[in-house]
Formats: C-alpha cells, sequence, structure tokens
C-alpha cells in the first residue's frame, strides 16, 4: 500500500498562522520534507519546529543553485526535483505519510508544486492552503487590498521592468513577489507607471523581523527574498479620506487606552492589549517601549523621554479629542507604577472629562518574575518603589520598615538607576533589622527578554553594584522557603 503526499501550506512565518489541518498533519507525519539553500536553514521548518518529533524522519531538499549565476540555471533544477521526487517516492512507497513543509502556500510560488508534478500521479496527494504573504503583508499594514470591483494583480519581481510597469499601470491594486536582487528593477516599474508614491514595502511579513514602510525610502540594499511590494486599495482609501473629510466638526471625539504591554515580548501580550494596538490611530510612549510594537505604516507614532508623563497624557487626550484611536503603551502593567494613573490625573481635569479613557492590564514585572523562580508572592505581599522622584526616600523607608515589621514579602520596583544608587544598600540594612541574613532575595533582570537573568541569594550578601533599573527584587519573608532552584512562601502561616 502506498503512503500519502501532504504540501502543507504553513503560512508567511508567524506560527499562529498555521491552520488546524496543517498542524494536525505536520504533527503525525512520518515524513517531514523541507526546502533550503545550502546554508541548511530552513524558513518552512522554522515556521513548524514546535510541532515536530523527534522520530519523524526529515527530508532537507537542499538547492543546488538559489542566486547564483548560471547558463543552465532550469535544467539544474529540473533536475533537481527529478531527485528530489524520487527520493519522496521511496518513502511513499514504502506507506509513509510524507508531509512537505511550504512556507505560505503550496500553489502559490511555491517550490512544493514542482514536486506535485511529479508525484500527484502516481500517489494519493493532498493539498492544504496556507496564508500568503500578501493576505500577510495586507493584514499587518492595514489596508485592503481589493473593494467592490477593483482588481487585484500579482506579479513576480523577474519581469523586466518595462512589462512590470505596464501591467502596474494597467491594474487597480497589485503585490509583487520575489524582489531581493529585483527590487531596483520593481522600484523603477512603479515609478514609470506612476505608482511609486501609492507602495509599500513589507518585508517578513508576520514575524519578529518584520519590516514595513514606504517603498520609495527602502535602500535596495537591504531587501531579502522574503519581502513583497503592495499596491492597496485605492477606492479603500479614497473612501477613508472623504468619510473624514466630510465628518463635521468637533464630532467624533476618539478615545484613550493605555495599554500594558507586559514585560517582555510578544508572547507576553494579552490578545485584549494586543486588539487595542492594533485598532489604534496613534501610539504614544517612552521610546524603548514604543519600539516593542511591531510597526504599522497606517499608524502614527509618538515616542517620547521617560520623564514626561503627564505631557504623554495631554498628548494622548489632545489626539483623541480630535477623533483619534490613542495607545498609550507601558511596560508591564500600567496601573502598576506606571502610566494609567498619570493619564487618569490629567483626564480627571474639566477640560478633558468628555475624552473616553481605558486602561488595559498587562502581565506585571512582580509576576514574571516570581513565575521564574517558583511561588515566593504564595502568601501576603506588597509591592513598593525605590524611586524617590515622586515620593520622599524617608516615607520610603518607613513604608519598608512597616512591610519587614509585618513579615510580608516584598517586591521592589525601582530599585536603582543610574543616578540613584544609595536606596539598595540602605533598604537592605533596613530590612536586615527585621529580617534574617539568611533571608532569600529573588534579583529578575530584563525577565522575558534576551539578557534575562534570575539569582536567589541571602539578604545579607545583596550587592547594590549588581542591581540596576531594569530590575526587581522580592524579599522573602521569615516562612519563605528555597527548595533546589525553587523559591516559594507557603500558604499557611504558623499561628
Amino acid at each position: 500500500m502506498s503512503g500519502h503526499l501532504y504540501g502543507v501550506g504553513l503560512g508567511p512565518g508567524d506560527p499562529e498562522l498555521i491552520t488546524l489541518k496543517a498542524a494536525r498533519l505536520v504533527e503525525h507525519a512520518d515524513v517531514i520534507v523541507y526546502h533550503s539553500a545550502r546554508h541548511g536553514r530552513s524558513v518552512a521548518r522554522s515556521i513548524a519546529a514546535d510541532l515536530l518529533r523527534a522520530e519523524q524522519i526529515e527530508e532537507a531538499l537542499i538547492y543546488p543553485v538559489t542566486t547564483e549565476r548560471t547558463d543552465d540555471y532550469r535544467s539544474v533544477l529540473e533536475e533537481f526535483y527529478d531527485r528530489c521526487a524520487q527520493r519522496l517516492a521511496e518513502h511513499l512507497d514504502a506507506g509513509r505519510k510524507v508531509v512537505v513543509l511550504c512556507e505560505g502556500d503550496p500553489f502559490f510560488y511555491g517550490s512544493y508544486m514542482h514536486l506535485h508534478k511529479r508525484l500527484a500521479g502516481r500517489y494519493p496527494t493532498t493539498v492544504v492552503p496556507g496564508v500568503t504573504s500578501v493576505s500577510g503583508a495586507a493584514a499587518e499594514l492595514g489596508r485592503p487590498l481589493v473593494e467592490r470591483d477593483e482588481v487585484l494583480t500579482v506579479l513576480p519581481g523577474t519581469l523586466p521592468a518595462e512589462e512590470l510597469a505596464e501591467r502596474l499601470a494597467a491594474t487597480d491594486s497589485a503585490a509583487v513577489l520575489k524582489l531581493g536582487r529585483t527590487f531596483g528593477n520593481v522600484r523603477d516599474a512603479l515609478e514609470q507607471a506612476g505608482r511609486l508614491p501609492d507602495a509599500w514595502y513589507v518585508e517578513r511579513a508576520t514575524t519578529d523581523k518584520q519590516r514595513m514602510q514606504r517603498l520609495g525610502d527602502v535602500d535596495p540594499e537591504t531587501v531579502p527574498y522574503f519581502s513583497v511590494a503592495i499596491l492597496p486599495s485605492r477606492v479603500h482609501e479614497e473612501t477613508r479620506k472623504a468619510l473624514v473629510e466630510s465628518a463635521p466638526a468637533g464630532e467624533g471625539v476618539g478615545e484613550v487606552v493605555v495599554v500594558g504591554l507586559g514585560p517582555a515580548g510578544r508572547e507576553w501580550l494579552t490578545p485584549q492589549a494586543q486588539d487595542a494596538l492594533a485598532a489604534a490611530d496613534d501610539l504614544i510612549g517612552y521610546g524603548p517601549y514604543l519600539d516593542r510594537v511591531p510597526p504599522n505604516a497606517r499608524q502614527r507614532r509618538h515616542p517620547s523621554g521617560n520623564t514626561v508623563e503627564s505631557e504623554r497624557a495631554v498628548h494622548a487626550l489632545e489626539l483623541a479629542e480630535q477623533g483619534r484611536r490613542v495607545a498609550v503603551v507601558s511596560s508591564g502593567d500600567p496601573g502598576v507604577f506606571a502610566m494609567a494613573t498619570a493619564v487618569l490625573e490629567v483626564a480627571a481635569e474639566e477640560r478633558w472629562r468628555h475624552v473616553p479613557v481605558r486602561v488595559l492590564p498587562g502581565l506585571t514585572a512582580a509576576h514574571a518574575v516570581a513565575s521564574r523562580i517558583g511561588a515566593p508572592l504564595g502568601h501576603d505581599y506588597c509591592v513598593l518603589s525605590l524611586s524617590d522622584r515622586l515620593k520622599p526616600w524617608d516615607v520610603i523607608a518607613d513604608r519598608l520598615a512597616a512591610a519587614a515589621a509585618a513579615d510580608l514579602v516584598i517586591a521592589i520596583y525601582n530599585p536603582a538607576s543610574k543616578t540613584r544608587r544609595h536606596q539598595v544598600a540602605e533598604a537592605r540594612d533596613l530590612l536586615l533589622k527585621h529580617r534574617s541574613a539568611d533571608t532569600p532575595v529573588v534579583i529578575g533582570r530584563d525577565v522575558g527578554g534576551p539578557e534575562e537573568d534570575v539569582r536567589v541569594v541571602r539578604l545579607a550578601d545583596l550587592d547594590p553594584a549588581e542591581v540596576d533599573m531594569r530590575c526587581l527584587l522580592i524579599i522573602g519573608s521569615s516562612q519563605t522557603r528555597v527548595a533546589g532552584g525553587t523559591v516559594f512562601t507557603p500558604r499557611r502561616y504558623p499561628a
């Protein structure tokens, strides 16, 4: 009995865009097949990596040529596909389920189709469609491809510039693929067709390496093969502008949404926060936090420094008053030593009370650090900031002493900065008046980020030189225990 051949589309790059059917087939395959250049790295395999099993057979189909120049390019590839098809036929003859991984859609400029032509007539075959790079790019841009009776034209960048220009001038909307070294010709064709001002560039759509910008501003030397040029719907843009221009003055007040980004990357972001960021017209925030939000060409970004919270709040309310949907981004949870209070303080003034303000929670740093080490916050705890920028140090010291005397676990935010170095040492010495020298202290740095480091030290050994603004400290109570590599505070307190 022969096996079964599957051409499985994985979408443009984000593993969450893999369909349920594609995921099921990949997980249950006997043989996993993917293409790669000579370096051996496969984009398709990287997308599906979390679905693969150690016992599966992997067949890497390594192209003999990619961008190299050769006088016999087509015949070299035809012979390559003949050899690959024979390799897969041996698995199919043995009755195995063979899944060919395909970035995007298998039948949309995909390499799988060359295997399909050679094998589909001889073996049972199923093709599973995937989200194309064109759809992914349009979604990330926030711009529809076609509306009403518009015509969408999909073109390879390998066409001569003259032919590209002719086709681009004649269509409503377009997507041009296979860029890389063809980008210069594509740009020239768009300019010749009078469409360059409307064109957008999207690189590695939906991935963490995504880049989007006006195509005319792109440096040709920076363009990889996995990129696409988009001419979005003209009807949609014209309709949108007309609606904005016809809106009565003073009507249509927007809103301000204060969004918690969590402590690090996209996986820490709630779906509710992702939705608010995607729907926003304007993004406002401290520059490094704003950089964590993937750029979207339709949105305006307003980065600012770290000590201008009130100014940011006023700016957000002014934009919302003009009808804009504004997202004010904040690291962690916006209600924990962050932007929510700053915005609400200003919004409470009579001048702004007609502007709606919402706050969306995020995973706060204390909980992120605690999760990495166990459950040190498993019983009563308090949260304190060592920053004396907005409150006197005497107040901080009194609160630390009270929390220590009450035997609470203490999560300490903002322990130090470049200009604030004495507080950690003073806090340690104050706590030692109430706690054992052996009290465990968790030092969490850049949790969720590339420089993540979580360590446990004795309270007496807490070194201020090892603590900076990117750290959060968790000071244990008298009951907090260290067991192996974990720290936890029991739920029950002794009578």
